[in-house]
């Protein structure tokens, strides 16, 4: 298998290093159209994970994945619940996945939102919570997601959610 093809769900990474529990591979073979050719491996995890999704109530599937500056990609799905408040959304099950896998000083690059609406492709960025649970990791994260012409638009975390609460997180904040 082409390991560029390769992803490995619930907080293994790409490279699949050993000691990580409860990995998966899974084939990712969804031809995407996409705008920024940086991040199509990333795009089609999120995909994949889509695939995945809890979504008995609203058929609206999501899945995100996001990309370390360790190279590891991480995935996560949305969970609906009938108790609407307690579903959980892909991003932040995604963000989980990461620092479960590569602890608290995870650097998150990248992340991409893909999104269907009954089966079909659905324009779907970050929710206000995902894009503040996002922030905590960084400013400059790029972020791949759908606009409504169903191409993948590039923005990043500061632009999708301009002045944000954040903390200083630098070593030197942390003295």
């Amino acid at each position: 298998m082409d390991p560029s093809t390769r992803v490995h769900a619930r907080a293994a990474t790409i490279d699949g290093r050993p000691g990580l529990a409860h990995s998966r591979t899974m084939k990712v073979s969804r031809k995407l159209k996409v705008v920024d050719q940086n991040e199509p491996a990333l795009i089609e995890a999120a995909a994949k994970a889509a695939d995945s999704a809890y979504a008995p109530y609203s058929r609206f599937t999501v899945g995100a994945a996001v990309r370390t500056k360790t190279g590891g990609i991480y995935v996560g799905c949305n969970v609906e619940n009938i108790s609407y408040p307690v579903g959980v959304c892909a991003e932040r099950n995604a963000i989980a996945a990461a620092v479960s896998a590569e602890g608290r000083d995870v650097q998150i690059a990248s992340m991409a939102v893909v999104a269907r609406n009954n089966g079909k492709e659905a324009p779907c960025s970050p929710c206000g919570a995902c894009r503040q649970a996002l922030r905590e990791f960084g400013k400059d994260i790029a972020v791949y997601y759908r606009w409504p012409a169903l191409e993948f638009k590039r923005s990043s975390a500061a632009e999708l959610l301009p002045d944000t609460f954040g903390f200083d997180k630098s070593p030197e904040a942390r003295r």
